[in-house]
């Protein structure tokens, strides 16, 4: 497994005032440092030993999000009246609800 595939991102701790480095496909590890570079390279470390440690141990490994297939599809339960906003917008609009979801999603 290339560790360098998976998702890294650098944010700044109020709480610990520093840089935290995190990895969405860990989200139970983090590396806190004073500079971004720092906290990046530590949880780049911190992961490649995790993920040594599991391989070591035949554990399963996560698979970046990056190289994960994804079909394009997936299912939301909403309560019924959003469902029928929603649908009546589409109408109006001269879409399907499948389309002005997907441009919902989009959007933000």
């Amino acid at each position: 497994m290339n560790v360098d595939h998976y998702t890294y991102r650098v944010t700044w701790s109020a709480e610990d005032g520093e840089h935290i480095g995190l990895c969405a496909e860990f989200p139970s590890l983090s590396w806190l440092a004073t500079t971004p570079q720092d906290a990046l390279a530590g949880i780049r470390d911190t992961v490649a030993a995790v993920v040594a440690d599991l391989q070591a141990g035949g554990e399963a490994v996560p698979v970046p999000i990056a190289e994960r297939h994804y079909s394009g599809e997936f299912r939301v339960r909403i309560p019924p009246e959003q469902h029928r906003r929603l649908a009546l917008q589409a109408s109006e609009q001269g879409v399907s609800l499948n389309r002005l979801v997907s441009a919902k999603l989009a959007a933000t």
